[in-house]
């Protein structure tokens, strides 16, 4: 089964890496890239990829006749981005958590677990038509 884990980063209340020393943010990147590793090793890693910024960010919404409106972000309502992602194959849902917990604690500053919020959610197949 494959499991996306979301890595979710709040707006307020949690120090923004952008502000951690470069030695706490050394230490985080060598946790997330030693945690695939070992996911590739065991063949359970299928990607993981940082996003950027919200403030990076654009909406588009389209009807399929007219040009796309395309709105710039962030918006202030916003409590909480899409940080980043990792996308498993495990055998359990079960594992899937595992590895969220683990890359929820991933060292911040000071070295502390970041506890970072993660969701994880199955990847489903689309459904087949016949045709």
């Amino acid at each position: 089964m494959k499991y996306m884990l979301l890595m979710t980063a709040q707006v307020t209340g949690i120090q923004p890496m952008t502000e951690w020393t470069p030695a706490e943010i050394r230490a985080h990147v060598e946790f997330q890239l030693a945690l695939n590793a070992e996911l590739t090793a065991t063949g359970e890693l299928v990607d993981a990829q940082g996003l950027a910024g919200p403030e990076t960010a654009v909406v588009v919404t389209a009807d399929g006749t007219g040009a796309p409106v395309v709105t710039d972000g962030p918006f202030p309502e916003y409590k909480e981005f899409l940080a980043g992602f990792r996308i498993v194959e495990v055998d359990s849902r079960e594992r899937a958590i595992e590895i969220a917990a683990r890359n929820s604690a991933a060292p911040g500053p000071d070295g502390r677990p970041i506890r970072q919020s993660i969701e994880v959610r199955e990847v489903v197949d689309a459904p087949r038509f016949d045709r």
